[in-house]
């Protein structure tokens, strides 16, 4: 039986009494009363006690219309309160400020309440017209407005007094500075599209300046699939793996640059070493903060790869790291953005191919014969750092580790079946060494076992080898490679591979028939994938790219006809 909730009999009395009271009135006076209690200030709702009332007052706000000069005040004033800023408006004309030691906003109004103008003004810099914040208002989205508010806010999230949280920012903007300099370095061009070029190939990425509330902000790595889903889809922005950078607050102090470290921004990429200046005293302060590259969710890395950035910054992250199985970590993390779960380690994942065939993937959670344990990684948030020289070589490691997840995250789908699921292919996935895994699967032709060694050297270096029974053939290497560098998806390359083991023999495929599913198994969705059918070297054939999709779970339907160039040029 459930319990009633009592209420107080305080509480009862106090509910018939005002009910007595209003009974008789009109609700449009009831309403104009409500309306003059909530244009009060509420500058001694600070304490606890009164934490109720507010949140009953901030209640009906958000439930009134904001047509009036007294209800934008109101409102602004709130959410700069829920915040912990301060406000106050100008006595000779309709203007509206909200303020911090750091920063200000500048509301500008009509008399009837209609926003005019909105001004940012940071610490010691000229108020900007901001134009977003002035459209969220005119909108009346206060909830978006109250987090560009909150953004805003972020950037001064630091330990100590005005002093100290003003050096930080200045430290901030010399790095912000020092990227936006190291961004416009000439080097060679690699990619005809601008943006992809300078994300997979610039020093610091496709950078985008601070702004509006928003950090700086850094993409560093595109897959091919969103690669050629933007170049087949005029107008689509498919964005890449992405920080942003930040400067926070720390127990222990770091020496940061309060201005730009770089001399000369001509200088040639060879002379790296010369294009920064030293940390002396003229242009560095030792603070209680550290610059971070943040993460927009959790980024899986292995443990190697955190010793690498953890070497080249100087600053440990292993304190708030928990190690768990790298391939574990990452099967988790792909199917948690797919809003699933993983109910255990050794499970078949199921790739659907044309034809009506399915590959399974199973990706081995035991150790290779020459290691103690199979290899750990760890999510990370955040990386520290103290120099801006230090985040070129940052996202060199991030990109290298992306390439290596997009190539496993490849095989990790939503569909999966128990052992012994008649796919026309199965598969399965083993750690090597650092990022280096091999693909074993039954060869399509016969019943011997055939593994491809993948080497990641790097994000933009991938290597295959193809080990069967018989000598080995070096041109198929390259052809592996090839596709593999060209979609990086493992289920493609692995297709790619059985059908061109098939046009060698001159026979057909293995498996011509789809499987039949078992009654429990719900049969995995049609999905469309890139697949590439590379010509040999002496060939003037085109490369012809299929709808397949090497990404699981994708839904795309693109079909095109690419030029020989376009494969020679990635």
């Amino acid at each position: 039986m459930k319990q009633e909730t009592k209420t107080p009999l305080h509480v009862n009395a106090l509910m018939v009494k005002l009910r007595s009271k209003y009974a008789e009135k009109q609700w449009n006076e009831t309403f104009n009363l409500v309306r003059r209690c909530m244009d009060k200030s509420t500058s001694g709702f600070g304490l606890a006690s009164n934490q109720p009332l507010l949140g009953c007052l901030e209640g009906l706000q958000k439930a009134l219309n904001v047509t009036s000069l007294t209800a934008m005040a109101t409102r602004l004033e709130t959410i700069a309160k829920q915040k912990g800023l301060g406000s106050h408006q100008s006595p000779t004309e309709p203007t509206c400020y909200i303020t911090s030691d750091m920063f200000y906003l500048e509301v500008l109004m009509e008399p009837s309440g209609e926003v005019l103008d909105v001004k940012v003004a940071h610490h010691g810099e000229a108020p900007v017209t901001c134009e977003e914040l002035i459209k969220l208002l005119r909108l009346k989205n206060f909830e978006d407005f109250s987090k560009k508010l909150e953004g805003l806010s972020s950037l001064y999230h630091i330990h100590g007094d005005s002093e100290t949280k003003i050096k930080t920012y200045l430290a901030l903007q010399s790095l912000e500075t020092d990227l936006m300099k190291m961004s416009r370095f000439p080097r060679p061009v690699v990619n005809t599209n601008p943006r992809i070029d300078a994300i997979l190939h610039g020093r610091v990425g496709n950078l985008v300046p601070r702004r509006e509330g928003n950090p700086m902000s850094i993409e560093y790595f595109i897959t091919p699939y969103d690669q050629l889903e933007e170049q087949m889809m005029p107008g689509l922005s498919c964005y890449g793996n992405k920080v942003l950078v930040t400067v926070d607050g720390t127990i222990i102090l770091h020496k940061l640059p309060v201005a730009s470290l770089i001399e000369d921004s001509q200088q040639v990429e060879n002379e790296r070493a010369s294009l920064f200046r030293g940390l002396d005293g003229a242009v560095s302060m030792d603070l209680p903060a550290c610059f971070f590259l943040k993460f927009p969710e959790p980024f899986p890395i292995l443990t190697s790869f955190i010793e690498n950035i953890q070497r080249l910054t100087g600053i440990s992250m292993a304190e708030e790291l928990q190690y768990i199985p790298f391939y574990q970590l990452l099967t988790k993390a792909v199917l948690e953005q797919k809003h699933c779960t993983v109910d255990h380690l050794d499970q078949y994942f199921l790739v659907s191919l044309p034809d009506n065939h399915f590959h399974s993937y199973v990706l081995s959670q035991e150790a290779s014969l020459h290691l103690k344990k199979p290899p750990e990684g760890a999510l990370i948030n955040k990386i520290p750092f103290s120099h801006p020289e230090q985040v070129p070589s940052i996202l060199e490691i991030l990109r290298h580790q992306s390439a290596y997840n997009t190539l496993i995250a490849s095989c990790i789908t939503v569909n999966r079946a128990d052992k012994g699921f008649p796919a026309s292919l199965h598969f399965e996935v083993n750690y090597l060494a650092d990022s280096s895994f091999s693909v074993s699967f039954q060869h399509p032709l016969n019943d011997t076992l055939a593994t491809v060694v993948v080497d990641v050297d790097n994000s933009r270096h991938i290597t295959s080898k193809l080990y069967t029974t018989g000598a080995p053939d070096m041109s198929v290497n390259d052809y592996i490679t090839k596709v593999l560098n060209r979609c990086m998806s493992i289920p493609v390359t692995m297709r790619a591979i059985s059908r061109k083991a098939a046009q060698w023999n001159n026979v057909p495929p293995a498996i011509t028939e789809a499987p039949i599913l078992p009654s429990s198994t719900t049969p995995p969705p049609t999905c469309s994938y890139y697949v590439v059918s590379v010509p040999a070297p002496d060939s003037d054939a085109e490369v012809n790219i299929q709808t397949i999709n090497p990404y699981p779970d994708a839904l795309v339907n693109v079909s095109c006809m690419v030029s020989k160039q376009l494969l020679s040029a990635l």
